[in-house]
């Protein structure tokens, strides 16, 4: 670990460069020279969106025989904060895989590959595999419009070997939560609901012209008749969304960290809210186990 001191007239930045080992915890810190006094400090978020965020800081120093001012921006990488707290939460895992649910979008692969780094676990989406198994998208599709049953027993092939295994973050597609026996092969892990959303779902469907898989909605549709057909989608998973051992809402996290628009809630954001969730399904699980230990 690196540590840098940047010079910058009125304060001294020292701050950790961006690591690969989670194990030691960012630090920042502005102190004032010794001989002069510090009148103000402001750290401002400069962007909420950037997978990197900013903040500057800014000091200004006045006395008999120095005046001025400097301003030095400070990179702050938001994946040190989720690989500290994914370091609480690995032991308790023990390898256990986390399957995460939902309608798929950009923001559930996003968090489905944070995770998978902070936890140091791969990651892998159903919905890719199933395609590699048919021999591609196309044939996929083919499969699923002439041979329905064919394409489910694909679906529940693929999650059964990925239940086998541990140490995995899944992004499961929609069939995961179609039958009960692929539900059931969810409780080999820890399931996850992330609830977007739909507004943002369509608006990423028809702007970047994202097709969902294994869906009949067209992204060349107009905005409006692309959320109709979300809805009808979302209220028939939903009841299947609803198993998950945890659900991480997207516009909750909005309100909780006072964002005015969900459009500002980061997929680090939301692996963050993952994990704290977990901790929690930890320390339950701790206290259900001491609690069955004999005395």
């Amino acid at each position: 670990m690196e540590i840098i001191q940047a010079q910058v007239g009125c304060c001294d930045l020292l701050f950790l460069k961006p690591f690969h080992s989670s194990s030691i915890p960012v630090r920042n810190r502005i102190s004032s020279l010794p001989s002069l006094p510090l009148t103000s400090i402001n750290t401002t978020p400069l962007s909420l969106n950037n997978p990197r965020k900013l903040l500057t800081a800014s000091c200004s120093l006045l006395d008999d025989t120095v005046t001025g001012s400097a301003v030095q921006t400070v990179e702050i990488d938001p994946m040190l904060a989720i690989k500290k707290k994914a370091m609480v939460v690995s032991p308790g895992l023990k390898g256990t895989s986390i399957y995460l649910v939902g309608i798929n979008s950009t923001m559930k692969t996003r968090v489905g590959n944070i995770l998978a780094d902070a936890l140091r676990y791969y990651y892998f989406d159903s919905d890719n595999l199933v395609m590699e198994a048919a021999g591609g998208e196309a044939a996929a599709k083919q499969l699923l419009d002439m041979d329905k049953v064919g394409f489910r027993e694909s679906e529940t092939e693929v999650l059964r070997q990925l239940s086998s295994m541990g140490r995995l973050v899944v992004s499961a597609g929609d069939g995961a939560v179609q039958s009960s026996t692929n539900l059931s092969l969810l409780r080999h892990g820890i399931s996850i609901w992330l609830d977007v959303p739909l507004e943002m779902v369509a608006k990423e469907i028809v702007e970047d012209q994202v097709r969902l898989f294994g869906s009949n909605i067209s992204p060349s549709t107009s905005h409006s008749e692309v959320l109709n057909q979300l809805t009808a989608l979302y209220k028939e998973m939903q009841e299947g969304y609803a198993i998950a051992d945890v659900t991480i809402s997207l516009q909750k996290i909005a309100g909780g960290l006072g964002y005015e628009d969900v459009e500002s809630v980061s997929a680090e954001d939301m692996g963050m809210e993952v994990l704290k969730e977990m901790e929690k399904l930890m320390r339950v699980k701790k206290m259900m186990e001491d609690a069955a230990r004999p005395f």
